[in-house]
């Protein structure tokens, strides 16, 4: 179960009438309404930068997913500075990295997040190859098993311009969404991690803009 200390970063679940909650369901319907001629069921979250707040966005989004009663799976693919485990206080030594060495269908780590349809894989201990892991034919096997099983699986990633992670695991899946946060991440990165994503053929849906100033005009509203 998550701690009150963790709640305060999942503003989906512990404050779901705030601005910043509505923010998280308009992104939410803004996904749903993009995936109307093809299904958007495994979904990448990446940032142009470090400490942009992509693993707390992407875990709020997951939030507003099964929210709706659809069945979500929260997958950490950033197998260099794992958080999501952290967020949700759970023991990182299961996870991606040592099921795809040996694992099966039958004994995919997958954990209880505490909040209704919403579950977990952890990245499991930092492996010595991680854009390897990530390409490999193992890791498309494991995508297409999740997406068996939930309605939504959403992916965190490390920032596409700081290594090829992000972008290798691009090619994998049905969208891609670039998170950048207003006042740190600078244009020229936005820009350069675009054309990496478009490099590769993503499905760039869009870009999250985080940390925005609140309009507090639009609270009577």
């Amino acid at each position: 179960m998550v701690s009150d200390s963790r709640l305060q970063q999942l503003i989906t679940y512990s404050d779901p009438r705030s601005p910043a909650a509505e923010a998280y369901r308009q992104l939410r319907t803004n996904i749903q309404f993009a995936g109307l001629d093809k299904a958007l069921k495994s979904i990448l979250i990446t940032g142009a930068n470090l400490d942009e707040g992509k693993s707390t966005t992407l875990a709020n989004l997951g939030v507003a997913f099964s929210q709706t009663g659809s069945s979500v799976i929260l997958l950490d693919c950033d197998l260099r500075r794992p958080s999501l485990h952290e967020l949700f206080g759970l023991d990182n030594h299961r996870g991606i990295s040592t099921w795809v060495v040996d694992g099966t269908p039958d004994t995919i780590p997958l954990f209880d997040s505490g909040i209704p349809n919403l579950s977990l894989m952890l990245s499991g201990p930092p492996p010595p190859n991680p854009s390897e892991v990530l390409g490999s034919r193992r890791m498309s096997e494991l995508l297409k098993e999740l997406c068996n099983r939930a309605d939504y699986v959403l992916i965190d990633t490390p920032p596409v311009v700081a290594v090829t992670d992000a972008a290798v695991l691009a090619t994998k899946v049905d969208a891609v969404l670039l998170l950048v946060r207003a006042g740190k991440t600078k244009r020229d990165m936005a820009r350069r991690a675009k054309v990496i994503l478009e490099r590769v053929n993503a499905n760039l849906l869009g870009v999250i803009l985080n940390n925005v100033k609140y309009n507090s005009k639009m609270h009577g509203y």
